[in-house]
């Protein structure tokens, strides 16, 4: 079994994928059990709880950047990290509440140099609730977090 945290240096409680279900070349597939117990539900929308659109950008971007670790380093993430450089035509088409299975399809389209352009939806279902188009720029790692 694969382990995200190798691919990614996203960290809980920002991490926003926990299974890899299906690795490929040029595709990936993910899934998040989204909880009530989610700490972004304290206060977005606390009587009716909605996983901010925002954040079900940012799975599907993570899992892009585990598909360019894969693709690119195979999962060597120590001199070079994937960062998003750009989201394009963005639709948010259903909302998503705790007790979904929320899955991510990835599909890298090209890259030029060290930047990635990908592809991505999100289903809950087999429904989309989210597509994004986004690039990423691999950017070498200069030091270990904040001082």
């Amino acid at each position: 079994m694969m382990d995200i945290k190798d691919y990614i240096p996203h960290r809980e409680p920002f991490l926003l994928v926990e299974d890899i279900i299906e690795l490929k070349d040029k595709s990936i597939r993910t899934a998040k059990f989204v909880s009530k117990n989610e700490n972004f539900f304290i206060g977005h929308y606390p009587d009716y709880p909605i996983m901010p659109g925002v954040l079900i950008c940012e799975a599907i971007m993570q899992s892009g950047a585990i598909l360019i670790a894969n693709n690119i380093q195979k999962g060597d993430v120590r001199n070079g990290v994937p960062v998003v450089t750009r989201m394009n035509n963005i639709k948010l088409k259903r909302i998503v509440m705790p007790g979904s299975l929320l899955e991510m399809d990835v599909h890298l389209i090209n890259n030029e140099s060290n930047v990635f352009y990908l592809k991505g939806t999100a289903t809950v279902e087999s429904k989309i609730v989210t597509y994004i188009e986004f690039a990423c720029g691999l950017i070498k790692r200069e030091k270990k977090g904040l001082k």
